[in-house]
């Protein structure tokens, strides 16, 4: 069943996937209509609570119930619905190691290489926000995906 993603635990697992731009005001109703759409699908085929968030208008989470069975198959559903928006919508949402991150009050999507360059020329620093993608439950998207590159793992690139 579809709930509200405050109402999944803290162990919930999340799968987060960003994207390479933000989405357009107008791509806005018309992608979380299909989110729901398919989250609602997939809830049915998994049997157990499912939800989902958009969050900066660029990173879409989905989240289920850490009891909930998930097959490799659930996956596929899900990398496959994935595979439609980002061709739909021309656009990257399945690159977990890009990195994300705040300039000021926008989002930045650059490949390891440009960060790096970044970094070096002193254009981010250790205090700028990163988003770790790679979060694995709703708890530490919550307190553990927007931190500063020094308490990330993207701190190793300093």
């Amino acid at each position: 069943m579809v709930v509200d993603f405050q109402q999944l635990s803290d162990d919930a697992k999340v799968w987060i996937y960003p994207c390479s731009r933000k989405f357009y005001p107008q791509e806005l109703a018309p992608i979380k209509e299909k989110i729901t759409s398919f989250t609602t699908s997939w809830s049915e085929s998994i049997e157990g609570d499912v939800s989902f968030q958009l969050l900066h208008e660029r990173f879409i989470v989905f989240g289920v119930e850490e009891d909930v069975k998930i097959t490799n198959k659930h996956l596929d559903e899900q990398v496959a619905f994935i595979l439609k928006l980002q061709l739909e919508y021309e656009v990257e949402l399945l690159d977990k190691m890009n990195v994300c991150f705040k300039q000021g009050e926008f989002i930045q999507y650059k490949d390891v290489k440009e960060f790096k360059k970044l970094l070096k020329n002193k254009s981010v620093n250790e205090k700028t926000i990163v988003f770790d993608n790679l979060v694995q439950t709703k708890y530490d998207l919550e307190h553990f995906w927007e931190v500063p590159i020094i308490e990330s793992w993207y701190n190793r690139f300093l």
